[in-house]
C-alpha cells in the first residue's frame, strides 16, 4: 500500500468528513438588472453550503479540496414564477484542475434549498454536482490508480439526465467533456504516478520515486501518442513544471528531463535550465 493510500485510509476512520474545504463563490452580475442582482444575493452562500455539506462520496472523506467558482451572468428572463438565469461558470482548484462552462441556464428564486438527487434532475443543483464530481474524481485519481472512475460515472449519468431535461442547454457538451476526461487514461496514470512519486521523494525513498516518475513518463507518452497537446494534460504539467524539473534535477534524471522537454514544449526552458 502506497503512502497516499495509507494516508487516505487513516482519514476514513476520522469522524469529520467533507470532500471540499474552502469553497469560494464569486459573482460577476454587472449585466443583470438591479432587482435580479438582489434576487441572487443569497445564492453565493447557498452554493458554498451545498458543496461543503453534501457528502459526495462515502469512501473518500475529509479531502478538503479547495474550490473556486466564478459565475459570469449574461442575463435573465422571467419564466413562470421564477427568473431563469444564463451564465458562464469557471470551476478551479487553484492547481491542476480547471473547467470553464460557456453556457448554463437555470431558474432561481429565493427560499428554495439546493439539494442533489441523481434521479430527480435540477438545473442548478445537477449542474454544480456534475462539476463537483468531475473535480472529485480527478482528485481521487491522485490517491488510487483510476480511483475516480465510479465518480466520473456519476458525472456522466448527470449529463445524460441533463441532455433529456427541459434545461438541456450545454449538457451534450458536458457529456463529451466527462467522456474525454475519464478516457484520458494516460493523464490519469501520469497524475497518480506524479503525486505518488512526490510523496516517495519527500519520504526519502528515492529509488521508488524514480520508478514512479518513469511510470509518469509512460502515461504522458500515452497521451502524446493520442493527442500531443491535449488541453488538460498541458494544464496539469503547467501547474507542476517547476517542482517536477527541480526534483528530476536533484535525482540526476537527465534522460527524464530530456523526455519532458519533448512532451511539454511549452515549458521547455524550465526543463532545459534544470538539465544545464
Amino acid at each position: 500500500m502506497g503512502i497516499r493510500q495509507i494516508w487516505i485510509t487513516l482519514l476514513f476512520s476520522s469522524f469529520a468528513y467533507g470532500q471540499f474545504g474552502e469553497v469560494k463563490v464569486v459573482f460577476d452580475n454587472r449585466l443583470l438588472k438591479v432587482h435580479q442582482q438582489q434576487n441572487i444575493l443569497p445564492l453565493k452562500q447557498d452554493i458554498a453550503r451545498f458543496i461543503k455539506m453534501t457528502r459526495w462520496d462515502e469512501d473518500y472523506s475529509d479531502l478538503k479540496i479547495p474550490l473556486h467558482i466564478q459565475f459570469i451572468f449574461e442575463g435573465a428572463a422571467q419564466k413562470g414564477a421564477q427568473e431563469t438565469y444564463l451564465a458562464q461558470v469557471l470551476f478551479t482548484t487553484g492547481t491542476d484542475q480547471r473547467y470553464f462552462d460557456k453556457s448554463v441556464q437555470f431558474p432561481y428564486g429565493q427560499g428554495g434549498a439546493l439539494y442533489f438527487d441523481l434521479v430527480q434532475f435540477d438545473p442548478l443543483a445537477s449542474f454544480l454536482a456534475f462539476y463537483v464530481n468531475l473535480v472529485l474524481a480527478g482528485e481521487i485519481d491522485t490517491y488510487e490508480p483510476m480511483g475516480g472512475t465510479r465518480i466520473f460515472e456519476m458525472s456522466r449519468e448527470i449529463a445524460l439526465r441533463g441532455t433529456a431535461s427541459d434545461f438541456s442547454r450545454g449538457w451534450s457538451d458536458r457529456a463529451k467533456l466527462v467522456n474525454n476526461v475519464s478516457t484520458n487514461f494516460g493523464l490519469r496514470k501520469a497524475k497518480f504516478s506524479f503525486y505518488y512519486a512526490m510523496d516517495l521523494f519527500q519520504n526519502g525513498e528515492m529509488d521508488e520515486a524514480i520508478l514512479e516518475y518513469k511510470n509518469m513518463i509512460k502515461g504522458l507518452d500515452e497521451v502524446y501518442d493520442r493527442s500531443p497537446r491535449e488541453h488538460y494534460t498541458m494544464m496539469f504539467l503547467k501547474a507542476h513544471t517547476n517542482d517536477l524539473a527541480k526534483i528530476l534535477q536533484l535525482l540526476g534524471q537527465k534522460n527524464m528531463l530530456r523526455d519532458m522537454m519533448e512532451l511539454d514544449p511549452d515549458n521547455l526552458e524550465i526543463y532545459k535550465k534544470a538539465l544545464d
